[in-house]
């Protein structure tokens, strides 16, 4: 994997005050998951406000649910991974929390405008969903980064955001894991360590940096 090299001063953390990401495994399907949720929607009236976090929660596995399956509807066999982070990846969504979202996909256009009107396709299949969750209460948007397999092995600054609290709802050859367990490992070896500050975080990549020394992560 082809690493990116940094000159970084120990006072000089990497802040993100909305996104932070949980590895984890889920022993329940995505089918069941989804009857699950749809069971504890029920007692909500359409357009009545969700007050409990198991309601919000429970909305967006729906939506999560969806999302897998427009995609795969849209990218096909192209799909490598589909992973989700920030608070929703962590599964502690705010009624006003975004889905962020990782694409991984073969045999992209190049540029970010042309993926973006790709994944439009995605967002234009989940418009009904989108719009029963927000007449609940949800004022939730997609907000993807979309690449391809070759630049997510060139490394990214982004894999910070997810090395913790990533969920991966696919994952073609266990491709996205592999590379996060890689970036993982980096960070342990350079004594990396995240740092809470009430609900916000930062990264201190390595503890004993000495000023003008160089490292890899």
């Amino acid at each position: 994997m082809n690493r990116v090299s940094f000159i970084v001063y120990r006072e000089s953390f990497i802040e993100n005050s909305q996104r932070a990401f949980v590895y984890r495994e889920r022993a329940i399907s995505c089918d069941q998951r989804k009857t699950i949720n749809e069971q504890r929607l029920n007692n909500q009236r359409p357009g009545q406000a969700m007050t409990t976090s198991d309601t919000i929660q429970a909305r967006f596995e729906l939506l999560l649910a969806r999302l897998l399956t427009a995609s795969q509807e849209r990218y096909g066999a192209r799909l490598v991974s589909l992973a989700v982070f920030g608070s929703v990846g962590r599964g502690t969504p705010r009624i006003d929390s975004d889905v962020d979202l990782l694409i991984v996909a073969d045999e992209l256009p190049r540029g970010r405008l042309p993926r973006v009107a790709e994944f439009r396709d995605v967002e234009m299949t989940m418009a009904f969903a989108l719009a029963q969750a927000r007449a609940s209460g949800l004022t939730a948007d997609l907000s993807p980064v979309i690449e391809t397999p070759a630049e997510v092995l060139q490394g990214s600054l982004l894999f910070l955001d997810m090395v913790e609290d990533a969920r991966l709802l696919y994952d073609r050859a266990n491709f996205m894991r592999q590379a996060l367990s890689s970036f993982k490992a980096r960070l342990d070896r350079l004594g990396a360590r995240r740092i809470w500050r009430g609900n916000a975080w930062i990264w201190d990549l390595k503890p004993d940096y000495k000023p003008g020394e160089v490292f890899e992560l």
